[in-house]
């Protein structure tokens, strides 16, 4: 009777260490004096308060942590062969949700699933994590990966992660608590679809219109797989530097954070509202991003579920009192993102209401 290897089973440790010993170096670019070495450790190590670090000490911190994955996007990275992107949108997912509550984002760590092992996928994955990590100013951490031939076909692969932020207590930003009539919605510029929708995006794209990922869309001089793929946005940056300016003080004007993600626009700012109080939105102020354009022209989705699919342009929303609306709006420029007053907060039972 012969022996079986773990090999024969189907995971190579061999081929597995070759990729574990590329991705220290894609980490340690995202390191910051915080994060304490510990080679070889089972957990990473990062200190809140450090007195080489720029950051300021907290004095009363709360944690502040989310979690996610990219969905059905991977698909669209397998088509193309194009895998160094979709990390960016793993950070992205979950940063910009804890972004929500005013937090300055800390560290990331992921988990990525295969079938077999693959040193090359493996790095590129880590590759757009890392990306992303460094937009956002965060460390990554750590990460797991795991072969599973009997769960994943080869060639297939997923991947979640979570980030970890921390705010003070009294700046902590909960809109349920400090939204008010009056107030003014204003929306940030998305990059694209981000990373919700693409079980539609592939039914009506690749399936219905019979595209392929490599086939030209003139309108916007890109490929099917080029614009799919587009990175979700991440806005640390732009946001972190409107909180600096205008809510680390008393009276802040910030009111309530939004990222929008899957449900748009109406499920995501409805979420932040106190009962109270409504959102009208005036779908007319902004302009949307050309991939969304694009979209409609196939006319294969009715106006209605696009904008309960899609963010529709908009990826990130604040509200904020309407008499610190401009200057808010002025120094989202200075940070070279686009954005719009998109509408106001009136007194009515919690809803949001899409003007066209």
């Amino acid at each position: 009777m012969s022996n079986i290897s773990y090999k024969d089973a189907g995971v190579d440790l061999d081929l597995y260490q070759q990729a574990m010993k590329r991705l220290p170096g894609l980490m340690q670019k995202t390191h910051s004096s915080r994060v304490m070495d510990l080679p070889g450790g089972f957990a990473g190590l990062f200190r809140l308060n450090s007195a080489d670090s720029p950051q300021k000490n907290y004095e009363d911190p709360v944690m502040v942590s989310g979690t996610d994955g990219v969905g059905t996007k991977v698909k669209v990275a397998q088509l193309t062969g194009r895998h160094n992107t979709v990390g960016i949108d793993l950070v992205a997912m979950c940063v910009n949700d804890c972004l929500c509550l005013g937090a300055e984002p800390l560290f990331f760590l992921d988990y990525i699933a295969l079938g077999k092992d693959d040193p090359e996928l493996i790095v590129q994955l880590v590759e757009g994590v890392s990306a992303g990590c460094t937009q956002s100013n965060m460390a990554l951490l750590g990460g797991e990966t795991a072969i599973m031939p009997d769960l994943y076909q080869p060639g297939d692969f997923d991947m979640a992660g979570f980030c970890v932020g921390v705010a003070e207590k009294n700046q902590l930003i909960d809109g349920t608590a400090t939204i008010q009539a009056g107030d003014t919605i204003i929306g940030l510029a998305s990059a694209g679809f981000h990373s919700n929708g693409y079980s539609l995006l592939r039914k009506v794209v690749l399936e219905a219109e019979g595209l392929s990922v490599d086939d030209k869309v003139e309108d916007l001089n890109a490929t099917v797989g080029e614009t799919l793929l587009t990175p979700t946005r991440i806005y640390v940056e732009e946001v972190t530097a409107v909180l600096d300016q205008f809510h680390r003080c008393d009276n802040s004007p910030i009111h309530g954070l939004a990222h929008i993600t899957g449900g748009g626009l109406p499920e995501n700012i409805e979420r932040i509202l106190p009962e109270s109080c409504k959102a009208v939105i005036d779908c007319n102020s902004w302009e949307p991003n050309p991939a969304f354009n694009w979209l409609t022209s196939l006319d294969r989705i009715d106006q209605d579920e696009m904008f309960k699919v899609f963010n529709m342009g908009i990826g990130f929303a604040m509200i904020v009192d309407s008499n610190s609306a401009d200057a808010i709006l002025e120094k989202l420029k200075e940070n070279s993102v686009e954005s719009w007053k998109i509408g106001d907060i009136q007194s009515g039972q919690r809803a949001v209401q899409l003007v066209f």
